[in-house]
């Protein structure tokens, strides 16, 4: 299997832009006559740009919006507003052949390798559906071949096309799932927590693949995870999101080195160290409260109900996420800066 060619493809060019994306999931009440009472804002103006070849890693706390952005981008949910291009082409506005052409160019790996898997499908059929749909990317009598080969790549014997899912274990399977993603030779792929359900050792594996493939064939990957660990492994750059915002976004090195948000400081203080001397050193910072509601959420800054830096201020003044003095990627914090002995 060979990546696709062209000689006017750049890494480290913009592939994928995504500008003031919302989606408000609707609340209504009633039974034969609904009204729309409020809406749950899942994402709420997220804006990013992925380059070719590179990975952004997307962290947050559970409901924060990682996976409903995933979702969004991929067309399963419907935005509400927003705009989101992938090599210039809009992924909002296309439909019929035109969204079926984009699709072949991004893919997504899901989350739970047990479930995203059809068990009355044979690893070959799982693997092969993409060219049932798409029968332009691989001829008929060529697909037994190309499902063997992606196998082959993502370390799973090629003799084993005609097993179930069940007849693996969870890392092979994600390894399917990976295989899969892979079939149509996109040139992005969303990971929505690939790794989150796999034993650690599995995880490293799972990891290890992701950054060998992405050698190979040239992809981007936005990896969405839990572990910041993880994401520090495999990322070149990391958006930090809370209640359906990017409050910080940079490299690799300017969020684990140099946080400059209350949020993103917070989450890292939260690592388990394994070296008994430095934990004892470090200042864990500790949270009070709740998270906020999606559907009511604070007004200014959304972080201000938990944030111990919060002033008059932050209730009145949604700060945005621009570059500030602090450090040069952006935060959006009124008084971003980087933690004193982080």
């Amino acid at each position: 299997m060979t990546a696709p060619a062209s000689s006017t493809k750049v890494r480290g060019e913009t592939i994928l832009s995504v500008d003031n994306v919302v989606k408000h999931f609707p609340i209504s009440r009633g039974v034969l006559f609904q009204k729309q009472i409020g809406a749950v804002k899942a994402v709420d103006g997220v804006s990013f740009e992925l380059r070719r070849g590179e990975t952004l890693g997307v962290v947050g706390e559970s409901g924060c919006g990682k996976s409903t952005l995933a979702r969004l981008l991929m067309r399963l949910e419907t935005p509400t507003s927003g705009r989101a291009t992938l090599e210039g082409r809009d992924l909002f506005k296309a439909s019929g052949s035109e969204l079926r052409r984009l699709r072949r160019n991004m893919q997504m790996v899901m989350q739970d390798p047990y479930t995203s898997l059809n068990p009355r499908m044979t690893v070959g059929d799982i693997i092969g559906e993409p060219f049932v749909i798409h029968p332009e990317a691989a001829p008929k009598g060529s697909r037994q071949r190309r499902v063997q080969e992606l196998l082959d790549v993502v370390g799973l014997n090629p003799e084993h096309i005609n097993r179930y899912p069940h007849q693996f274990s969870g890392g092979q399977r994600q390894r399917i799932g990976i295989a899969r993603a892979l079939a149509l030779r996109p040139e992005v792929i969303v990971c929505d927590e690939p790794v989150s359900a796999l034993d650690v050792s599995i995880q490293a594996q799972v990891i290890n693949l992701l950054e060998q493939l992405q050698d190979e064939f040239g992809l981007s990957y936005i990896f969405i995870a839990h572990d910041l660990s993880v994401v520090r492994h495999i990322s070149d750059r990391v958006a930090v999101m809370y209640l359906g915002k990017i409050v910080e976004i940079g490299t690799e090195e300017e969020i684990y080195e140099r946080a400059t948000h209350p949020y993103t400081q917070a989450l890292l203080s939260a690592v388990p160290v394994p070296d008994p001397d430095a934990r004892e050193e470090r200042a864990i910072i500790r949270l009070t409260g709740d998270v906020p509601s999606p559907a009511d959420p604070p007004s200014g800054c959304r972080f201000r109900t938990r944030c111990w830096k919060a002033q008059e201020v932050c209730a009145t003044q949604e700060p945005h996420t621009v570059l500030r003095a602090a450090d040069p990627h952006p935060s959006a914090c009124h008084f971003a800066e980087v933690r004193p002995g982080a």
